[in-house]
């Protein structure tokens, strides 16, 4: 494709052999540089201005780099850059836009050498790409394993701290690794600002990016262009400290889970902070939390919040990358450790805010009732009551359980308005099979089961209440929260047995 609005006469318009060689030289001389000083080399000769343009990274190179945004505009809409010339270049769109004086011959001379010399030195980084993809790969497991230290020596030292995660699924996924390179240009140049990891793990297309604390937001853009170009499904999880990046790298693959086509990409604090733990009453609700998990260590509470987040023991033991067999096992011993029937659907609710609520100092810092409290408990202490109150309060962090939430914690105006915004005009049909399935965990068979309907009418339903409630229930953090506020708001059981009948087959009673 190629456009161009030189005429071609007038007394610049002589253009000889001899230029062409000594243009071809000088061409070829910036190419032994760099793509950049290829470029504006480029650009130089035409009079005007160069780009090269990518679908997914945007411009790759500008000269001036003014230009860029006009570059990528006229390589994604030819016909609005008449005057302008575009050609195919190592996976890329070169623009070259002349000055009006410059010959038209001598516009193409320069855009087919650089298209012709941007290609080789495509081939060339080609030949060197499965090289340096094995050693990314390989520093990426390094960092898995915890070799943080030996990670960033090979980096050069660049003092990074911290890692930003992404994992990405989909059947384009060896493509997408390779457009994804050409787009972000790896080096591990030691002192830069930033690094990013790119390398393909047990089918996963898994990029780490890794840096001083702060976040450009630049993979991000380009990870979102990348999922929607390839149709690929992303989680994103950090920055996290370096030490940290098993962590993020199992955050990732849960907030994946949550992602659909309407939302490729979606970030695991998206999904890790319910809408819900906010308005609940800060200082109980963080000693309520506190005690209750008390018996777990950090390894144990991560484990569960991973399987409370991808919502089934497979997607927890895929993303934590052991085997289910050990994840069900480790489930039971913390089950066993909380005296908790973690099969029940509240339970599983409740343990979900209870692994994202505040830690007791904060929450006492933040909470104006709890200095109210703190005064009653002076003036208790006055009164010559200070220590039975004492032993009363260790008494009842004691006995904390997950079946139930402290008393009053979701009486309060804040909490059942947002119950009620969520889930106040289901139909009582709707509302009965929503409970009836979220109680079963999300299985469609025993539920419709017990509702004593067809698997495809209760299918229906389910579809009906997405819509209504306008909520992904494919999420399993949005599952617990719609069970909580079914629960707050029910004016009744909400039970099978009183699911309105109409008659026929797919309504008979057992």
């Amino acid at each position: 494709m190629m456009g161009t609005g030189t005429t071609g006469h007038g007394p610049n318009s002589l253009w000889h052999a001899r230029d062409g060689h000594d243009t071809t030289g000088r061409l070829l001389r910036a190419a032994t540089g760099s793509g950049a000083r290829l470029i504006a080399e480029a650009a130089t000769l035409v009079q005007g201005w160069a780009v090269l343009a990518d679908p997914i990274a945007g411009a790759v190179y500008s000269a001036p780099a003014a230009a860029a945004a006009d570059g990528v505009h006229a390589a994604a809409a030819p016909h609005d850059h008449p005057y302008s010339v575009q050609l195919p270049a190592a996976g890329a769109v070169l623009v070259l836009a002349p000055a009006p004086t410059t010959p038209a011959e001598h516009t193409g001379h320069v855009a087919a050498t650089t298209a012709a010399l941007l290609e080789v030195r495509g081939q060339r980084a080609a030949e060197l790409r499965g090289e340096q993809m094995r050693l990314h790969t390989t520093l990426l497991r390094l960092l898995l394993a915890g070799h943080a230290d030996a990670v960033v020596d090979a980096l050069g030292g660049g003092a990074y701290t911290h890692v930003t995660v992404y994992r990405l699924t989909g059947e384009d996924t060896p493509a997408a690794h390779q457009v994804l390179w050409r787009a972000v240009r790896p080096t591990l140049a030691p002192h830069a600002d930033a690094c990013t990891l790119l390398g393909r793990l047990d089918g996963e297309l898994v990029v780490a990016e890794v840096h001083r604390g702060s976040d450009d937001g630049r993979i991000l853009r380009l990870v979102s262009r990348l999922c929607e170009r390839h149709g690929l499904l992303a989680g994103m999880a950090g920055p996290l400290p370096l030490a940290e990046m098993s962590t993020a790298y199992c955050d990732a693959a849960a907030a994946r889970h949550s992602a659909t086509p309407a939302h490729r990409i979606v970030p695991a604090d998206a999904i890790g902070a319910p809408r819900l733990a906010p308005l609940l009453p800060a200082a109980p609700y963080a000693r309520w939390a506190a005690a209750v998990l008390r018996p777990l260590d950090p390894a144990q509470q991560h484990l569960l919040l991973v399987w409370l987040r991808t919502g089934s023991k497979p997607s927890a033991a895929e993303a934590l990358g052991l085997s289910a067999g050990t994840v069900r096992a480790r489930i039971r011993e913390a089950a066993r450790l909380l005296d908790a029937d973690l099969e029940d659907a509240t339970v599983r609710a409740h343990l979900l805010l209870a692994l994202r609520a505040p830690a007791p100092a904060d929450a006492a810092a933040d909470s104006d009732s709890d200095s109210d409290a703190d005064s009653d408990a002076a003036a208790d202490a006055a009164s010559g009551s200070g220590s039975g109150s004492g032993e009363a309060a260790l008494r009842n962090a004691g006995e904390a359980r997950l079946e139930a939430l402290p008393a009053g914690i979701l009486d309060t105006g804040a909490v059942r308005a947002w119950a009620g915004g969520l889930v106040d005009g289901l139909e009582p049909r709707l509302r009965i099979a929503l409970t009836c399935w979220l109680r079963h965990h999300a299985r469609t068979a025993p539920a419709a089961t017990e509702l004593h309907v067809h698997r495809t009418t209760l299918t229906t339903w389910l579809h009906q209440c997405a819509d209504h409630l306008a909520q992904n229930l494919a999420d399993a953090t949005v599952r617990a929260e719609i069970h909580l506020a079914l629960r707050i708001t029910r004016c009744g059981p909400d039970a099978p047995a009183d699911l309105p009948r109409r008659g026929g087959r797919t309504y008979r009673r057992a």
